[in-house]
C-alpha cells in the first residue's frame, strides 16, 4: 500500500504557488505522491488554478514522490496537447508522472457552462480516441490516427516520456457502472468513486472493483486501485483501516479534502503529521 494526497485546485488551494509547497511538505512528510484533481471552473465564484501549470511547479518542488492530475476530463482537451504537456511533465519529474483520465461530468456545471457533450456514451467515445492518441504519439515514432472525433496524419512526437514503456495510465469510473472499468482493465490503474463526491467507496466496494477488473485484465504487469477518502485522525485507527483496504485490493490510500467541509489549516496537518503507515 502507498499514500498519497488528493487535492482540488480550487478555492483556497487556487495558487500554484501553494500547491507546489503543499507537495513538498508531503514528499518531506513521507508521503508517496501528491495529486491533483482538475477543474476548468466550479458553479461558484471561487479561484481555480490551471492543473498542468500547477503540476510544472509541483514537479520542479519535488524529487521523489508521484505527481498527476486525478484525473482530467479527456473531452476538454485536446489529445495531441495532453500528449506533449505530459511527456513534458515526465521529463521535467525525472518520469514520476501518472496520467489519470475520465469522462468528466457536470457536479460543478463544468459542461453545461461551457456547451461540451453532456452524452455519457459521446464522452466515452471521445476518451477512447484521445487515449489512443496519446499513447500513439507518446511512442515517439511517426503516428496517424483516424477517428469519428479526432484525426492525426502523420505526426511524431519527441522526445518520448522518460518511463517505459510509457507514463502510466489511471481510469476513472463511478461504481458499480461497469464500461470504465472494462476500459481501466486495458491501462494501469483504476480510480473508482461514488456519484456522491462526498461519500467514498467501502472496503467491500473495492473489493468488488478489484476482483471485477482481475477478471478482465490481459496483461500480467501491476495495476493499481485507488481508494480515497478521509482516514481517521488516530493513528491506529487510521493504520487499520488502510490494511482493510490493502486487503480488499486497493494499492493506493489517497488522503481527500474537500474545501466546503475541512479548512486547508487542518487539511495541512493532516499532510504534514505523514501518512499511516
Amino acid at each position: 500500500m502507498r499514500f498519497g494526497i488528493d487535492v482540488p485546485q480550487f478555492g483556497p488551494y487556487g495558487d500554484p504557488r501553494l500547491l507546489a509547497q503543499l507537495a513538498r511538505e508531503a514528499e518531506d512528510a513521507g508521503w508517496d505522491g501528491f495529486f491533483l484533481w482538475d477543474h476548468i471552473n466550479v458553479g461558484w465564484p471561487d479561484p481555480v488554478a490551471d492543473p498542468w501549470i500547477a503540476l510544472a511547479a509541483i514537479a520542479s518542488a519535488t524529487r521523489r514522490i508521484r505527481i498527476g492530475p486525478l484525473v482530467t476530463p479527456l473531452f476538454r482537451r485536446h489529445p495531441w496537447k495532453v500528449a506533449r504537456e505530459s511527456a513534458t511533465l515526465d521529463h521535467l519529474s525525472n518520469g514520476r508522472l501518472v496520467l489519470g483520465v475520465g469522462l468528466g461530468g457536470d457536479w460543478f456545471r463544468e459542461i453545461s457552462s461551457f456547451d461540451g457533450p453532456k452524452e455519457d456514451s459521446v464522452r466515452a467515445a471521445m476518451l477512447d480516441e484521445s487515449l489512443a492518441i496519446v499513447v500513439g504519439l507518446w511512442s515517439g515514432e511517426k503516428f496517424s490516427f483516424n477517428g469519428v472525433h479526432y484525426r492525426v496524419r502523420e505526426a511524431q512526437f519527441l522526445p518520448p516520456p522518460v518511463q517505459k514503456p510509457r507514463i502510466p495510465i489511471w481510469v476513472a469510473g463511478t461504481w458499480p457502472r461497469k464500461k470504465p472499468f472494462m476500459r481501466a482493465a486495458r491501462y494501469d490503474g483504476s480510480v473508482p468513486m461514488t456519484a456522491d463526491i462526498e461519500k467514498p467507496l467501502s472496503v467491500a466496494d473495492i473489493k468488488a472493483v478489484a476482483q471485477f477488473v482481475e477478471g478482465r485484465r490481459e496483461s500480467d504487469a501491476p495495476f493499481e486501485i485507488v481508494a480515497s477518502g478521509q482516514m481517521p485522525e488516530d493513528r491506529g485507527e487510521a493504520r487499520d483501516l488502510a490494511q482493510r483496504y490493502a486487503e480488499a485490493g486497493a494499492t493506493w490510500m489517497m488522503e481527500a479534502t474537500l474545501p466546503w467541509k475541512q479548512s486547508l489549516d487542518d487539511f495541512r496537518r493532516r499532510i504534514t503529521s505523514g501518512p499511516p503507515a
